[in-house]
């Protein structure tokens, strides 16, 4: 099944047995409710790590039975990001979820040397998958929020990634656009000759089922009229399913402008760690964590 609107993540894992999330530092009410629908949902166990009593207040307040959720007493974030990854290791847990604490807090106990949960050599990214209103389908993207400024071989591996995000969601071969600031080739310009590699290791099939073409400007990627008025052709143009960004700076602002300006729903999770890590935004809606937690679901 083929994957076009987030709901459609709900019909799939009610099939499926529930995997178990950890929350670290769950003290705030848009994670809470967000993990406390997801159990709801019949989609996951949901045990939330954090200050117990804030924890309890929070879900009196909002009248969320605390007996179908796990409480795990941890009285400040670093420790509570610490014990999550810790119950992950142990395997006490399928997934991880960023609650109120820093990302980069949330990212140190993930990268940890001794106790984190990397392996030898793997990346990290952040993958968001965006249900804009004004286009046809889903859009899968990266990175956003941790690589500012990828060499080959992380966009490589990103694209990898978005590729194995897009075949979890049903998509068998989706089109990929790598985004530089034209569709031309330019010697100069690094995000250009950057996908003009990645776009020719595919074609050779160095890069797996995936349908990608780059460099291309964003209207290209989006927009098949733009495609046509430049006289375009090529299966992405127009039809993309994942967007390769150039570095954070496009990537963010990109994420950005679909929440705040086009008020699109989304999700979020970080790949090449052991399991899915959920990583939303603390300004997030409960929505938008809930299929976060969804997404990491999925993959788990």
């Amino acid at each position: 099944m083929e994957i076009r609107k987030l709901d459609q993540m709900f019909d799939v894992l009610k099939q499926r047995e529930k995997k178990r999330l950890v929350a670290a530092w769950a003290v705030d009410e848009h994670t809470i409710l967000a993990v406390n629908d997801a159990v709801n949902m019949g989609i996951v166990e949901g045990i939330l790590v954090g200050d117990k009593k804030t924890i309890e207040s929070i879900c009196a307040q909002k009248r969320v039975d605390c007996k179908q959720l796990t409480i795990v007493d941890v009285d400040n974030d670093v420790a509570a990001a610490a014990k999550a990854v810790e119950m992950i290791n142990n395997n006490e847990g399928d997934f991880l979820m960023k609650g109120l604490l820093s990302t980069d807090r949330y990212m140190r106990a993930i990268l940890n040397k001794e106790k984190g949960l990397m392996n030898p050599g793997a990346v990290l990214s952040h993958v968001t998958v965006a249900e804009p209103k004004s286009y046809h389908k889903l859009l899968i993207f990266g990175d956003v929020a941790i690589i500012p400024e990828p060499d080959l071989a992380q966009k490589i591996q990103i694209t990898n990634y978005l590729i194995r995000v897009a075949n979890f969601l049903g998509i068998k071969r989706p089109k990929v656009g790598l985004q530089a600031p034209s569709e031309q080739v330019l010697p100069k310009v690094q995000s250009s000759v950057d996908a003009a590699i990645i776009s020719k290791m595919a074609e050779r099939g160095q890069i797996k089922n995936a349908i990608v073409d780059g460099p291309l400007g964003l209207d290209l990627i989006i927009d098949e009229e733009s495609a046509k008025i430049k006289g375009m052709k090529g299966e992405v143009l127009g039809d993309a399913d994942c967007i390769l960004f150039a570095n954070i700076e496009a990537g963010n602002t990109f994420y950005k402008t679909v929440v705040k300006l086009v008020h699109s729903e989304l999700c979020a999770i970080v790949m090449g760690a052991r399991v899915p890590c959920v990583l939303t935004s603390r300004g997030d809606s409960e929505r938008s964590k809930l299929y976060s937690i969804a997404l990491a679901a999925m993959m788990a």
